[in-house]
């Protein structure tokens, strides 16, 4: 294992602490805000100007790569997001808040467009799988360790803002200092939205919402459990509670798809979904407790939807067009990110905290739904006709997944011609 990851361990601790940063940071900013009395649609649009930064910067930011080299490019851009991160604290305007979440979305987009590439590079048809896995887990679990963090007292509610800027600022260290060369970044394709449609409907639904349900309820979180009463401490015992789900879930929920075929477990998992989401409405004052079981039983049923997504998808396209699929996929997952929370904290408006979980009961059945309804339209792929499940962090941290994923074909990279010792001339 060790000698399959050796190459690639300065970007796993880059990623290790701009994961650590966004599990901290996408919560704090969420209390801060409602603490503030800033309506719950005001709170949406902050959340979705970072997806739509980021998915700004998944489309252009490669040019500053290809300028000044990977390692170059990641320097600044990790400078830039500690910057705006940093400045979160002297501007307290929410409306200023959402160019600088914009910002920090481009920014660690392009973060993540170096670690992509640094990492297909270094990966062989052999290792892929290892390093695919490591990747995972330390997206996976720095991401959902960290928001325990807000367990801090933290009375001027500066300190938890500091301490993300250090570790984002922390993830250029070990690669400024790595003596491994610059990797050439690929060529960055994606099938259309609307050949993917023609592909795999349900897949792109799947995809598409996933980005809807993810970024809503993680972003407007924290707005149900202030109007419940709840504190820092409970929402960080929650989200950290959801990541535990979605590791746990991913691979039994897989292997049942592998086996029964996708569209019954699509249809499954959402109806359980729908279900378990209508009842944080239907219990409004249930005991923290409980609320802590049902909302691990809500993540551990809705996560894999992407995955699943995605695994559909690829049942119905060539092995030489998967990166160019899962990349198109992970675009509209994007789409879906900006458009959830801006959609829903409107609507939370007149509905009150309640309407985020109302709102996530009818997508769910939605989705279910539109299972039921493919099934009578395709024949659904035999269990030896299908391809494997692989399990998919969702969130920033997913843009790694399209070449890395062990049913892709390995993407060749050539030496860069402007490189030399690892540093553009």
């Amino acid at each position: 294992m060790w000698k399959s990851v050796q190459s690639v361990v300065p970007v796993l601790l880059g990623i290790a602490c701009i994961e650590a940063a966004l599990g901290v940071l996408n919560p704090l900013i969420g209390i801060q805000l409602t603490e503030t009395n800033t309506s719950s649609g005001l709170i949406g649009i902050v959340a979705s100007a970072y997806f739509f930064g980021f998915l700004m910067g998944t489309l252009s930011c490669h040019r500053i790569i290809d300028r000044v080299g990977h390692i170059r490019a990641f320097g600044v851009f990790a400078v830039m997001a500690a910057n705006v991160t940093l400045l979160l604290i002297i501007l307290r305007q929410p409306y200023l808040w959402i160019l600088l979440r914009a910002a920090a979305g481009y920014t660690l987009a392009g973060a993540f467009v170096v670690i992509e590439s640094w990492l297909n590079d270094k990966a062989t048809e052999e290792n892929r799988g290892r390093i695919f896995a490591v990747y995972s887990v330390i997206a996976w679990g720095a991401s959902g360790v960290s928001p325990l963090a807000l367990n801090i007292h933290d009375p001027a509610g500066t300190l938890l803002f500091c301490l993300a800027t250090i570790a984002i600022g922390s993830s250029m260290i070990p690669l400024a200092l790595t003596k491994v060369g610059n990797p050439e970044i690929g060529q960055r394709s994606h099938l259309s939205i609307w050949r993917l449609i023609n592909i795999s409907p349900l897949g792109v639904v799947c995809c598409f919402g996933a980005g809807i349900f993810n970024g809503a309820l993680y972003s407007l979180l924290p707005v149900y459990i202030n109007a419940r009463g709840g504190d820092a401490q409970q929402l960080a015992f929650l989200i950290s509670i959801g990541t535990i789900a979605a590791i746990l879930a991913q691979y039994p929920i897989g292997h049942v798809a592998d086996h029964y075929g996708r569209r019954p477990i699509i249809i499954g998992t959402m109806t359980l979904s729908a279900i378990l989401a209508g009842s944080f409405t239907l219990m409004p004052a249930m005991p923290f407790p409980a609320l802590l079981v049902l909302f691990f039983l809500l993540t551990a049923f809705s996560s894999p939807i992407y995955a699943l997504g995605i695994s559909q998808t690829t049942d119905y396209v060539e092995k030489s067009e998967f990166v160019a699929a899962s990349s198109g996929l992970l675009f509209i997952w994007g789409l879906g990110s900006s458009i959830g929370p801006f959609s829903v904290g409107w609507l939370m408006v007149p509905l009150g905290p309640d309407g985020l979980f109302d709102f996530l009961a009818v997508g769910f059945e939605a989705v279910a739904l539109f299972g039921i309804y493919r099934v009578f339209r395709r024949r659904a792929k035999t269990a030896a006709e299908q391809s494997n499940y692989v399990a998919m962090p969702v969130g920033p941290g997913a843009v790694g997944a399209p070449e890395l994923d062990p049913r892709s074909e390995v993407v060749a990279h050539g030496p860069s011609p402007s490189m030399k010792g690892g540093y553009t001339e």
